[in-house]
């Protein structure tokens, strides 16, 4: 057996969930990195990828293998990047079980991120908003379970995962009404529940009756939403609102994009960008910029401190009073 095997193995069950204790979506997702790494290696190479050695795995088949994600699976920079960052993480956990392969390591590491253009954040105004959280048909059990699944993303700006391991006994709606949530790096917050979400969760929870580990918004069998089936949930909602409020057709409205939503509504009422940072589980308050730069009205706010283009500089005194009654005739 070579070399590569045997760290692999390692570095999944020693470091990442023994030493390091990481979540289970970080697993997956590294996990889905290398299945996708070694079925590439092992058509450029006709090797099978047990056979394959760490020095087979060289910058330039990683570095095809970044351009066939790119090119052939259609995958954007971000995540280009995102499978360039397990593949490091790896290969610097091969370097200390590995000296020997230290130049192919080396070569591997050099392999930069790929910078990308930003796109503008898109966000639902409220004629928007009220539009979706209309949508669905409240008469039904799966309408009521929608709208209430909804009108809490908008609220407080979850992310799916946080959403789908939501149980009921998360949801606190006695005095100072909130969720918890467990984000990303395992960090848990509390989330402020307004009244009006409160009243609608309230009759959802009424309804379901359910005991406190259940999940708070089961499928028709009882068992936890999946990410895709909440992105299946607001694309058809949206499709919905969208008769009612044409101005969606111009949008792409995805589950991040009513965490978005969140984001500009509690910059709409002033909140500085420290306090959406925690509301919002984000590890750096540089994230969290992205909205400020999205904020129409701080634009506007900088344009009327601005003098008018001609004018004289420095600050403006009236005239004499006397003057200023002659020149008002």
């Amino acid at each position: 057996m070579t070399a590569l095997a045997p760290a692999l193995q390692a570095y999944f069950t020693d470091r990442l969930i023994t030493q390091r204790g990481s979540s289970p979506e970080t697993i997956a997702a590294y996990r889905d990195t290398f299945r996708l790494l070694l079925r590439f290696a092992q058509e450029q190479t006709g090797k099978q990828p047990f056979v394959l050695d760490i020095d087979d795995l060289d910058a330039p088949l990683i570095g095809a293998f970044l351009k066939h994600l790119e090119q052939d699976r259609g995958n954007s920079p971000r995540t280009r990047n995102a499978r360039l960052g397990a593949i490091h993480s790896f290969y610097r956990f091969a370097a200390l079980e590995h000296p020997e392969h230290a130049h192919t390591i080396a070569r591997v590491m050099a392999i930069p991120t790929k910078r990308y253009e930003r796109n503008t954040v898109c966000y639902l105004d409220r004629d928007e908003i009220a539009a979706l959280l209309a949508a669905p048909d409240k008469r039904t059990w799966l309408g009521r379970r929608d709208h209430a699944l909804l009108a809490l993303m908008i609220q407080t700006g979850v992310r799916v995962s946080e959403l789908t391991g939501l149980r009921v006994s998360d949801v606190h709606l006695g005095t100072a009404a909130h969720i918890r949530v467990l984000g990303k790096g395992r960090k848990r917050r509390a989330t402020t529940l307004t009244a009006e979400t409160v009243k609608v969760l309230r009759a959802w929870i009424k309804e379901r009756q359910d005991q406190p580990q259940e999940p708070l918004f089961p499928t028709r069998q009882g068992r936890p939403l999946s990410r895709y089936t909440v992105g299946v949930i607001v694309a058809k909602h949206t499709a919905t609102a969208t008769g009612n409020c044409l101005s969606l057709q111009a949008k792409r409205v995805t589950p991040h994009t009513l965490r978005h939503t969140n984001a500009m509504l509690l910059r709409a009422k002033g909140v500085d960008i420290a306090t959406i940072a925690l509301w919002l589980g984000h590890e750096s308050t540089q994230t969290t910029h992205i909205y400020e730069h999205a904020d129409p009205a701080l634009k506007e706010q900088a344009i009327a401190r601005t003098a008018p283009l001609g004018t004289k500089p420095g600050r403006y005194r009236p005239s004499d009073t006397l003057l200023a009654f002659l020149d008002g005739l």
